[in-house]
C-alpha cells in the first residue's frame, strides 16, 4: 500500500513536470461535447478526460470548448410563414397569401377565399355560390338581390332590373307581344294587340263605327262601305248607284217628289195614330235627321165619307198628328209645315173599302 501511494505520487510529479497537467488546466473537466449526454461518464467508452477527443495521458485542452446551443425553430408545416402554434388554417396550399392567422385572404368577406373567388368584389351581405358569385336563380344575368322579376323564363332578354323587355310599354313583354309597336296609352289584349270590339279589323281607338255587325266590309275608320255616298251603307242599300247629291230614303233609294207614308193609317173619322204606324214614322224621322236642312210639308188626306168640310178638318188633324210625332222625336218644328186636302186628291177608288183605306193617308212633300 505504501508502495502504491509512492508510485502514484511519483506519477503525478512526473506529469506535472512534463506539463501534462499545467497549473492553468483543470485536472478533470466533466464537460464533454463528444458524449451523448454532454458529460464524460466513462473512460472506456469515450477514452477522453477533460476535453473532447483527448486521451488521459495527452496534453489537455488549454481552453474548454463552449457547449454549442441547440436552437429549435418553431414548425411551419404548410410553409405559409405562420408557425403551427398560431396557424388557424394549417393546410394552406403552397404559395397562397395568408393573413396573420395563417388563413387565406377573402377581400370581399363572402366566405370564398380570393384564390377561388370569381367575383372578388361582391357587396357585403350578399349570398354567393361556391365560386364567390351572387346567386341568379333564373339565370338571366341579373343577380337575385337586384332582380325585380326573379322567375324570368330561360333565354329571355331582360333589362337592368331583370325584367323582360316591353318595347312599346303596353304591359305585354316583347317575347309574347304579337303587336310590338302599339302606340302609347292604348288598351291591349293578352297578345299585346289593341282591342277590336266588333272584330272588323279596325282597332277600337280608331274605329268610328265600333258596333259594325260581323262580316261587314269597312273602311279605314271602321265604318261600313257606302259606295254611292248616299249615307246608306252598301249592306242595306237597295239602290247602290244613287246619283250623287240625291236625297234617299232608309233603303238608299232617291226620295220621290212626294213621299207617301205607307203604313200610317187611321180608323174612319179618326186622327189618332195607330201603333202599327210607328215603324213608318220612325223611318221618316231618320230621313229628316239625315238631311237636317230639308224642310217638308206634311199633307193630310181622307176618303169621301162625310162632308167636304168635315173631311178637310179631319185631314188637317191627321197631318197635325204626324207633325207632332216628328217634333216629339227631335225634328225642329220650323222645318215642318201642314197642308190639308180633305177628300179632294184620292189615289184609289172610294167605292171600295180597300180604296177608301188607301185614301186615308199622309204624305210628305219636300219644300227645298
Amino acid at each position: 500500500m505504501h508502495m502504491t501511494s509512492t508510485m502514484l505520487t511519483a506519477l503525478g510529479a512526473a506529469l506535472f513536470a512534463s506539463g501534462v497537467f499545467g497549473a492553468e488546466a483543470p485536472y478533470y473537466n466533466p464537460a464533454n461535447a463528444a458524449s451523448s449526454t454532454g458529460k464524460t461518464i466513462g473512460y472506456e467508452l469515450y477514452k477522453t478526460v477533460g476535453c473532447p477527443g483527448r486521451g488521459i495521458l495527452e496534453i489537455p485542452c488549454k481552453d474548454p470548448l463552449p457547449a454549442i446551443p441547440v436552437v429549435v425553430k418553431p414548425a411551419d408545416s404548410d410553409g405559409d410563414g405562420v408557425t403551427d402554434d398560431i396557424d388557424r388554417c394549417p393546410g394552406t396550399p403552397k404559395g397562397t397569401k395568408v393573413d396573420s392567422k395563417g388563413c387565406e385572404l377573402d377581400g370581399d368577406k363572402d366566405a370564398v377565399v380570393d384564390r377561388l373567388d370569381k367575383c372578388p368584389t361582391t357587396p357585403p351581405g350578399r349570398t354567393v355560390n361556391a365560386q364567390g358569385c351572387e346567386l341568379d336563380g333564373d339565370g338571366d344575368g341579373v343577380v337575385d338581390a337586384l332582380d325585380k322579376c326573379p322567375t324570368t323564363p330561360p333565354g329571355r332578354t331582360v333589362n337592368a332590373q331583370g325584367c323582360e323587355l316591353d318595347g312599346d310599354g303596353d304591359g305585354v313583354v316583347d317575347a309574347l307581344d304579337k303587336c310590338p309597336t302599339t302606340p302609347p296609352g292604348r288598351t291591349v289584349n293578352a297578345q299585346g294587340c289593341e282591342l277590336d270590339g266588333d272584330g272588323d279589323g279596325v282597332v277600337d281607338a280608331l274605329d268610328k263605327c265600333p258596333n259594325t255587325p260581323p262580316g261587314r266590309k269597312v273602311d279605314a275608320k271602321g265604318c261600313e262601305l257606302d259606295s254611292d255616298g248616299d249615307g246608306i251603307i252598301d249592306a242595306i242599300d237597295q239602290c247602290p248607284n244613287t246619283p250623287a247629291g240625291d236625297r234617299v230614303d232608309a233603303k238608299g233609294c232617291s226620295l220621290p217628289k212626294v213621299i207617301v207614308l205607307k203604313g200610317v193609317t187611321f180608323d174612319t173619322d179618326n186622327a189618332t195614330l195607330e201603333k202599327t204606324s210607328m215603324t213608318t214614322l220612325d223611318e221618316a224621322v231618320a230621313i229628316l235627321k239625315r238631311y237636317p236642312g230639308l224642310k217638308v210639308e206634311v199633307i193630310g188626306h181622307t176618303d169621301n165619307v162625310d162632308s167636304d168640310a168635315h173631311n178637310m178638318d179631319l185631314s188637317q188633324r191627321r197631318a197635325k198628328a204626324v207633325m207632332d210625332y216628328f217634333v216629339s222625336h227631335g225634328v225642329a218644328a220650323e222645318r215642318l209645315g201642314i197642308k190639308a186636302y180633305g177628300e179632294t186628291q184620292p189615289t184609289a177608288d172610294n167605292a171600295t173599302a180597300a180604296g177608301r183605306a188607301l185614301n186615308r193617308r199622309v204624305e210628305l212633300r219636300p219644300l227645298n
